[in-house]
């Protein structure tokens, strides 16, 4: 293979990469990314729309959407092999990149997403699920239902009942649950996410660290577990575990952040773990405002990566992989279909990474002035 095919798809995979993240790409803002011309763009704009894999627009791309002009579906999509119903919780945070990595993977698979948003709350979960179902349009199910609570047995059994298969998206039943087929499902490995985020820190010098989890979120529990392992095997207190949301948008958010601190003073904490990106910016904020220099008298990590870059100093952050989660689960819900109850269930957990940036890295030293 030439070098120059070989540029042409790394430059692919990462446009289709920043696609993903963001919903939407530019030319200009491509070309600058990547070093090349926007000539060079718009023409890997052209070949990746001829695949299907993402839709032309006026300046750049977007993800592929029902919304493209009828001539251009009909010269580019036949009929769908199969249409899978999805439903997440959110169609705003942490979500769109995994319903991005979805319609990607389906149209390369020449399959249809039916796309519907819930809440974190059973009920609505289930009225979503049964209009997918009672519709009569879906050969199978990818599913984010709350699974937290006494309820959740129940809740299992009652996904495992319906007609077609189900694969779950970001969460993980009960390692074991009375159930006619062990629910399949794909997510990201947050006890390992967290597992990167401390051993960083421990190499940076770190031996007294805390962790903040966004109260009520699904994601805590496997990040508290990846915590307590890690702690354990470098040997360092596990021990200031903070369950509290610290938006701001949470009321009382201020004081909350102040007892926070004023624990990190009282065990010498110089390092926090925290979940998620607006938590994480909350913090950072009040302490900008009390004059606590970020990395210099507290490092910060945070997990989710969405909007973590944005805060100064820019924030450390694990990236869970969003969009390669629902991308896997529809190639997984296809070979499920195609295969059948021959094919082996499949537990899949994904790689997060730890994209290093300001606030857990000692800042450079400084020259003085010529």
């Amino acid at each position: 293979m030439s070098d120059e095919r070989l540029f042409g798809l790394q430059r692919h995979e990462r446009l289709m990469d920043e696609l993903r993240r963001h919903g939407a790409v530019r030319v200009k803002e491509l070309a600058a990314l990547l070093g090349v011309s926007e000539l060079t763009i718009r023409r890997d704009i052209t070949a990746l729309a001829a695949q299907n894999l993402l839709t032309k627009v006026h300046g750049g791309a977007t993800l592929p959407t029902d919304l493209a002009p009828a001539s251009a579906q009909r010269r580019h999509r036949a009929a769908p092999r199969f249409t899978i119903g999805m439903v997440v919780p959110s169609l705003d945070y942490y979500w769109p990149p995994i319903v991005g990595g979805a319609r990607s993977a389906a149209a390369a698979q020449g399959v249809a997403i039916q796309l519907r948003g819930s809440t974190y709350d059973w009920a609505e979960d289930r009225r979503q699920i049964s209009r997918l179902i009672e519709a009569q349009q879906v050969q199978g199910l990818l599913l984010a239902p709350n699974l937290e609570g006494d309820g959740v047995g129940e809740m299992v059994q009652w996904i495992d009942n319906l007609p077609v298969p189900v694969i779950l998206v970001e969460r993980q039943p009960p390692r074991w649950t009375p159930t006619k087929h062990q629910l399949e499902f794909v997510r990201s490995d947050h006890a390992l996410g967290v597992e990167l985020a401390v051993r960083h820190l421990h190499d940076q010098g770190h031996r007294s660290l805390g962790l903040l989890l966004s109260k009520g979120s699904p994601t805590s529990a496997h990040l508290a577990r990846g915590w307590d392992l890690v702690c354990a095997e470098l040997g360092i207190p596990a021990g200031l575990v903070i369950r509290e949301s610290v938006t701001m948008d949470q009321p009382g958010h201020r004081d909350t952040i102040a007892q926070l601190l004023a624990q990190c003073r009282a065990a010498g904490t110089t390092a926090l773990v925290i979940h998620s990106d607006p938590d994480a910016m909350s913090v950072a904020q009040y302490c900008a405002e009390q004059g606590i220099a970020i990395p210099d008298d507290l490092a910060i990590v945070a997990y989710d990566d969405e909007i973590a870059q944005l805060v100064e100093p820019a924030l450390t952050a694990v990236r869970p992989p969003k969009s390669m989660v629902g991308r896997i689960a529809v190639e997984q819900m296809v070979a499920r279909l195609t295969e059948g109850r021959r094919r082996p269930n499949q537990r899949v957990l994904v790689n997060p990474e730890l994209v290093i940036r300001d606030s857990s890295m000692p800042l450079p030293f400084a020259l003085p002035p010529a």
